[in-house]
């Protein structure tokens, strides 16, 4: 019976999963269109100021309290990895690269959520298990090398950095997550983000929207409302029911999502390496299924 209790609730943790990568995959197409019409920077200290406001109303409607003194350090990491960093990185990183290309680079991300969970939240994935998501690291490393004649571009160095952020916030909220719900824990980030993301909105904030299109109004909601907030929602309870390293494997769908959505909604040809290499690496998650991953050690 308690075995059947634990399928059931890591399965569960992987389609709500599914459903975040689902909503995080059209971040980069979105980004994408709204840096069509925004700077970067000022865009990002704006939707991360409404993404605080947001959560803000939420928590206050909810009633929630203020988290236990012992909880703040966590709750700043994520801050300042999710709320902050990977939002800037991400922009910058959609400035120069496409969205597509940006999506299979991303695809780093399962193999170092899996690393900073076994070294930080005492997860401990099989030899086979590692196997995949190296393999998977090295088809995306090839293809970025490729891609970029040789070398890695300025854009992949700054979602190098997106990856880098999210991994170690992806961790820093599955923790958090197992003593207090997911949505709290991105709104009370979101919120404590607003100590920065407000004054920067203020200093940053453009003269004049006028040359900003109804669809950079709409990808910049997008951003802020449902990648930044609602999508978290379901990533922190999947990973906290699922495991972090088992969950984070789902990520590696999301470059086959963003490359689907580069080519439907920002209309970005899509080359035939391209796919391969996102085909490839859903292969590597189908296969990594099968191996264990053993929780904390107590």
């Amino acid at each position: 019976m308690a075995s059947m209790k634990t399928l059931s609730r890591e399965t569960l943790g992987l389609l709500l999963g599914f459903c975040a990568i689902c909503m995080f995959g059209a971040t980069l197409p979105m980004t994408r269109l709204a840096v069509l019409d925004f700077d970067p920077l000022p865009m990002t200290a704006i939707r991360v100021a409404l993404g605080g406001v947001v959560a803000a109303l939420v928590l206050i409607i909810a009633r929630r309290k203020l988290p236990e003194p012992r909880l703040w350090p966590k709750l700043l990491y994520v801050t300042a990895a999710v709320g902050t960093g990977f939002q800037i990185t991400s922009a910058m990183g959609s400035v120069t690269v496409p969205s597509a290309h940006g999506g299979v680079v991303l695809g780093l991300l399962p193999l170092c959520t899996a690393l900073v969970a076994a070294l930080w939240s005492g997860e401990r994935p099989s030899l086979g298990f590692w196997i995949c998501s190296v393999a998977g690291a090295v088809l995306i490393t090839a293809y970025a090398l490729r891609q970029g004649g040789g070398g890695l571009t300025v854009g992949d160095l700054w979602l190098l950095g997106t990856v880098l952020c999210a991994s170690t916030g992806y961790v820093a909220m599955a923790e958090l997550a197992r003593l207090m719900p997911g949505w709290v824990v991105i709104s009370w980030a979101l919120v404590i983000n607003l100590a920065v993301s407000l004054p920067a909105a203020v200093w940053l904030w453009p003269d004049d929207f006028s040359r900003v299109t109804p669809r950079g109004w709409g990808a910049f909601l997008y951003l802020s409302i449902v990648s930044q907030y609602f999508a978290l929602f379901a990533w922190n309870a999947a990973l906290a029911m699922g495991g972090t390293a088992r969950v984070s494997q789902i990520q590696l769908l999301q470059t086959f999502v963003t490359i689907g959505l580069a080519a439907l909604l920002a209309g970005e040809a899509i080359d035939a390496p391209t796919l391969l290499t996102a085909g490839a690496v859903v292969g590597l998650v189908v296969v990594s299924r099968r191996f264990a991953v053993a929780g904390r050690q107590t």
